[in-house]
């Protein structure tokens, strides 16, 4: 069956896909690296071999292999060749702690666990500890060499019968707030991922240009349609601002998906206009709150349109804003996709009417099956409406503007509770990067013996904002504490070199909680 034809069913798997691309197009680019280019033949015949490769072994389908290891041509082929064999992939952040990978690999039962150098050899003190048989990609030193595991170049797998609520991969939360959860997430909703990305334009002439890690869901939710549809996926190991303009020039991307902090560090570099951007159709953006103003700053500045994708790697409801055609809602994360159901509930449960402050649930036909291994983390995170229908809850607090838009508040775990007052962190941070001296700020609640809890902001300063670190503090502390309510003021300002963040970006609130120690209680 034609690629073309294959999309249209209800179902369909993407080594389907791939395999018709390759027989239709084989010269056509799949993946690029650096100088490296992987052809759709290429990379069909590399799937094959890690297909059959783990047939040989004995890995069955639903079972789990795990990647730990940097962006690479190799990563890309052992995910792809995996889901070819009905094997269900546990791509695993090697920024974690050595422990919380040897937690992950368990949880995953992966029986191989496919590594690179510098992976190896953060996991060599617990290597013992980890029952999954090594394999190095990047063929480091000591571990057993990927090109030598693989079958011979010819190989073809045993066929697959894939089942949509079969495991496509198994994706571990950041841990920014605890352990973390394990989110399965079925072919099934995969294919929903392609269907729901058609209309974005991605086709046979994209060139999607990605810099965030193959771990992560937002690499993946467009990296695949761009693969699937007969796209050219260009991939950055490591994200660098003017890299990343010069790679979009020469290869004419068509597409990118970008965290918020990549698109401010772009939108300030000093060459940014300099570059022939007019090749963009669509740029997107997920997995932090993306500041209106710097919406707005590349709706002017950046050719091409512009789409925010609010929604969990869980699944559930999906909300989504074209920018480019609703300037006037920048301060929102749009409205429910075609097909999603979102809602607001109190603490009580109840569905609260439009308008009014609850927590977002969403419902689609995209969602996970659970968090592997944890069915009580899965409960944790479900909500059932009175006829049964089953949500997602996403934690973060928001309202329903008059036309249907979706403004969030903040992340409920964040929201602090000082005074018996509810206050949002986004709503401090807002007043604080409006202060001149003020590069980036983020809010969190602290223990304070008078108010239960109290906000405490962190904030970086701009280049040249000048002053000493604490009469900037102080300064900023009474600027921004004359523009808030009462129960909103600031019990400190703490100027930092650099929030903390993860891999794609988003803050570690955590850790700025964890490491606030006043000299004298607030």
């Amino acid at each position: 069956m034609h690629p073309s034809q294959l999309i249209e069913q209800p179902f369909g798997t993407y080594a389907e896909l791939i395999r018709g691309h390759a027989r239709n197009r084989p010269d056509h680019p799949a993946l690029i690296q650096d100088r490296r280019t992987v052809s759709f033949a290429t990379l069909d015949a590399m799937m094959d071999r890690v297909a059959a490769t783990l047939q040989r072994d004995g890995i069955r389908p639903t079972e789990a292999v795990a990647i730990c290891a940097g962006t690479s041509l190799e990563y890309a082929a052992v995910f792809l060749g995996a889901l070819r064999a009905g094997v269900a992939v546990a791509p695993l952040a090697p920024s974690s702690t050595a422990q919380s990978l040897v937690d992950m690999a368990a949880n995953a039962e992966a029986r191989l666990l496919f590594v690179d150098a510098i992976t190896a050899q953060q996991l060599a003190a617990v290597r013992a500890d980890i029952a999954a048989r090594f394999i190095a990609l990047d063929d480091a030193t000591g571990e057993e060499a990927f090109r030598r595991w693989l079958a011979p170049a010819g190989s073809a797998p045993a066929a697959v019968d894939i089942q949509p609520e079969w495991p496509f991969n198994i994706i571990y939360s950041s841990g920014t707030t605890g352990t973390p959860k394990g989110i399965v997430q079925p072919h099934g909703m995969r294919w929903a991922h392609v269907q729901r990305a058609r209309p974005q334009g991605y086709g046979p002439d994209a060139v999607t240009l990605i810099a965030t890690p193959l771990y992560s869901n937002t690499t993946l939710v467009s990296v695949f349609p761009t693969v699937t549809l007969g796209g050219t996926v260009v991939l950055m190991a490591k994200f660098d601002a003017a890299k990343y303009l010069a790679l979009a020039e020469k290869h004419r991307a068509t597409h990118t998906m970008l965290v918020p902090v990549q698109y401010q560090r772009l939108m300030a570099h000093p060459d940014f206009d300099c570059y022939d951007l007019s090749s963009f159709r669509m740029k997107l953006c997920t997995s932090a709150p993306f500041a209106a103003d710097l919406k707005a700053d590349i709706l002017k500045r950046w050719p091409g349109g512009l789409v925010e994708y609010y929604g969990m790697t869980e699944g559930g409801g999906t909300c989504i804003l074209a920018a480019h055609e609703r300037p006037d809602k920048l301060a929102t994360v749009g409205t429910p996709a075609e097909g999603h159901d979102m809602r607001l509930i109190d603490e009580a449960g109840r569905e609260v009417p439009r308008g009014e402050i609850g927590e977002a649930v969403g419902h689609s036909p995209a969602m996970m099956s659970g968090y592997h291994r944890q069915p009580d983390k899965t409960r944790e995170a479900e909500w059932y409406a009175p006829d049964g229908k089953r949500f997602i809850r996403t934690g973060d607090v928001g309202r329903f503007d008059a036309d249907g838009f979706l403004k969030l508040l903040d992340r409920k775990k964040d929201m602090v509770i000082s005074g018996g007052f509810n206050v949002y962190p986004s709503d401090l941070e807002a007043v604080l990067i409006r202060h001149p001296a003020v590069a980036e700020a983020a809010v969190v609640g602290v223990a304070s013996e008078r108010w239960g809890e109290t906000p405490v902001a962190f904030v970086t300063l701009r280049v040249g904002a000048g002053d000493t670190v604490k009469c900037a503090a102080t300064g900023i502390q009474a600027w921004a504490n004359q523009q808030l309510g009462k129960t909103q003021r600031l019990a400190a300002v703490e100027i930092v070199e650099a929030l903390p963040r993860s891999a794609i970006g988003k803050i570690l609130k955590r850790e700025l909680r964890d490491n606030f120690h006043p000299a004298t209680p607030i």
